[in-house]
C-alpha cells in the first residue's frame, strides 16, 4: 500500500507547477473561396503577418501561435538575503487559425476539416512547447535565493537573465519545429499536398 502511495505521489506534479493553467484562446480569420484552391490562395493573402522578408514584402503565416505572459510574485528580504518565495504566472496562449467565411459543397468541406484539424495540432505542438517553458520558469524561480540582497534587486536580474536564456531556447525550438514540419516529408508539408491534390 505504501508503495502505491509512493508511486501516485511521484506521478503528481509538483506544487510549484500544479497551481496554474494556461488559458488557451482560438481566434479566426476569414478566408474565401469554393475550392481547395481558392481557399488556399486567401490564405496567402490573409493569414496573420509574422513579420517582412528581405525586400520589405509582409509575411504572411497559415497559422499562429501568440502567448502573453505576466507574473505574481513575492519576493521576501530574511536575513540579508532575498527570496522569491512564490511566481504565479498568468498565460494566456492565442491560436489564429483560417476558416472560411462561405459555406462549402461536402467534398471541399471533409478535405478542409481534415486540413484545419492537422493545423490546428501544429499549433498545439507550439503551445505546449510555451506552456514548458513556463514551467521551467515556475520551477527555477519559487524558492530562489540571493545572498546579500536586501533590497531585493540582485534577485530580479539573475532571474531577468534566466528568463532571457528560456524564452531565446523557446524561440529556436519553435523555428527548427517549423523547419522539419514544413521540409520535405514534414508533417506540414504532406498536410498542405494533401488539402491540395487529395481526392
Amino acid at each position: 500500500m505504501k508503495l502505491v502511495l509512493l508511486l501516485a505521489a511521484l506521478l503528481l506534479p509538483s506544487p510549484a507547477l500544479a497551481d496554474w493553467k494556461p488559458v488557451e484562446k482560438v481566434a479566426t480569420y476569414a478566408i474565401s473561396g469554393q475550392t481547395v484552391e481558392e481557399l488556399y490562395v486567401s490564405i496567402g493573402e490573409k493569414g496573420p503577418v509574422i513579420g517582412k522578408d528581405p525586400a520589405g514584402n509582409e509575411r504572411r503565416a497559415i497559422a499562429h501561435t501568440f502567448f502573453k505572459l505576466t507574473w505574481q510574485r513575492d519576493y521576501r528580504p530574511e536575513g540579508g538575503a532575498c527570496v522569491l518565495k512564490t511566481a504565479r504566472p498568468k498565460l494566456i496562449i492565442t491560436y489564429t487559425l483560417p476558416k472560411p467565411a462561405g459555406k462549402l459543397s461536402p467534398a471541399v468541406k471533409a478535405r478542409w476539416d481534415s486540413f484545419a484539424a492537422g493545423l490546428a495540432a501544429h499549433e498545439k505542438v507550439h503551445g505546449a512547447g510555451i506552456v514548458e517553458m513556463v514551467d521551467k520558469i515556475v520551477a527555477f524561480s519559487v524558492g530562489l535565493t540571493v545572498a546579500d540582497d536586501p533590497g531585493c534587486t540582485k534577485i530580479r536580474a539573475e532571474l531577468t537573465q534566466y528568463l532571457d536564456q528560456l524564452s531565446k531556447a523557446q524561440r529556436q525550438a519553435s523555428r527548427d519545429f517549423d523547419k522539419v514540419e514544413f521540409g520535405p516529408g514534414g508533417n506540414l508539408q504532406k498536410l498542405i499536398a494533401g488539402f491540395l491534390i487529395d481526392g
